[in-house]
């Protein structure tokens, strides 16, 4: 599994802004008609660079400002006013070093809160094999928002019996209730996933497993709760792969440089939604052809709009593109799609899950 990047950094274009301002400043000094109309701007340029800047940047700054204001003085022979103007900037320089200090043990505080989350995130949600018989695996959970490596979002690739089974899901709802119910899906499916002779079985015995948990909640989660699920089942020799959809975003196969939306016939309900009556639909079986990629996705993919609202569609944006030889490099392509697609920060996290059948891997478990 890999995590999307967590960087907190700012865009590297931003260290200049502290520069760019300290320069305007001293020609708005030299060129203006009125004494010391810049200083205004070379005092902002000293507080803007303790809140992006290092220490000693910071420092840097303090001190390129008050030779500025030294030179300024000089040329313009106003040895009481820039004198003052000196006092006033080593206040502001001041001001400066306590602002760089707070932002800077803020920013350690995050640091320390991001590797705890990341460690959660890993131990709820393990990375998968990367390989399994003829099948190489590659994952990615990216949250929405930076600071946040934890969602209920969730995917599994298991060895079992029956050959690969494979799951990915969304849990309704955010925050830590939603992350505890990733806990529970995936521990049920690491153990039935062994034990289930087909998928219809094992989506009941998931589902079994989340009212149990459920009855554990609150009466509005019972009553409100759900996840939606693909179930996949790829047999030892690899040459096709049952899935039973639970409610989420179509899996896409890629193969060479066609892309298939694999859209079930009849979609199958949520699961956590069987009281309404409804009966589970039935596994469809797809061909999986050599050195093809299986695709799944959470709907933070499908649902990612570009500025004009219209939403992401991985079969049109993928035509044409390829051929990927390994998963990790559809993953790769698909995440630098969305970000352009988007042109900006997303409203929901994303989990991708890819399998790719090599050529040239063995042919059984």
């Amino acid at each position: 599994m890999r995590m999307g990047p967590s960087s907190t950094r700012w865009p590297r274009y931003v260290s200049f802004l502290p520069t760019t301002m300290i320069v305007c400043g001293i020609l708005w000094n030299l060129l203006s008609p009125r004494e010391y109309w810049g200083d205004y701007l070379l005092v902002a340029a000293v507080t803007v660079a303790g809140a992006l800047l290092s220490l000693r940047h910071t420092i840097v700054a303090v001190v390129a400002v008050e030779a500025a204001l030294l030179f300024a003085g000089g040329y313009l022979r106003n040895v009481t006013a820039t004198a003052i103007e000196l006092a006033n900037l080593a206040f502001t320089g001041l001001i400066a070093v306590g602002v760089n200090r707070v932002v800077a043990r803020h920013g350690r505080r995050l640091a320390t809160v991001r590797s705890v989350a990341e460690a959660a995130q890993r131990a709820v949600l393990p990375p998968p094999p990367a390989r399994v018989g003829p099948l190489a695996v590659a994952a990615l959970y990216k949250a929405a928002q930076i600071e946040a490596l934890i969602g209920g979002d969730a995917y599994a690739v298991q060895d079992t019996p029956y050959g690969t089974r494979l799951l990915i899901a969304d849990v309704r709802g955010k925050g830590m209730g939603a992350v505890g119910v990733v806990a529970v899906l995936i521990g049920a499916f690491r153990v039935e996933a062994d034990q289930a002779p087909d998928l219809a079985a094992l989506a009941r015995q998931l589902e079994r497993a989340l009212f149990k948990e459920g009855a554990r909640r609150e009466e509005e989660i019972q009553l409100e709760g759900f996840v939606t699920a693909l179930l996949g089942e790829i047999p030892p020799d690899a040459h096709e792969v049952r899935l039973l959809n639970c409610g989420h975003p179509a899996p896409y196969l890629l193969d060479g440089t066609t892309v298939a939306t694999l859209d079930p016939g009849e979609p199958g309900h949520p699961l956590g939604m069987s009281g309404l009556g409804v009966p589970q639909a039935d596994p469809e079986t797809w061909p999986l052809p050599p050195d093809s990629t299986l695709l799944l996705v959470t709907d933070g993919v499908t649902e990612a709009r570009d500025p004009s609202g219209a939403f992401y569609e991985p079969a049109d944006r993928f035509r044409g593109r390829g051929p990927f030889r390994q998963p990790h490099q559809v993953i790769d392509a698909l995440v630098r799609d969305v970000e352009r697609w988007t042109g900006g920060p997303r409203d929901d996290d994303m989990a991708i899950l890819a399998l790719t059948r090599t050529a040239d891997g063995p042919t059984g478990r």
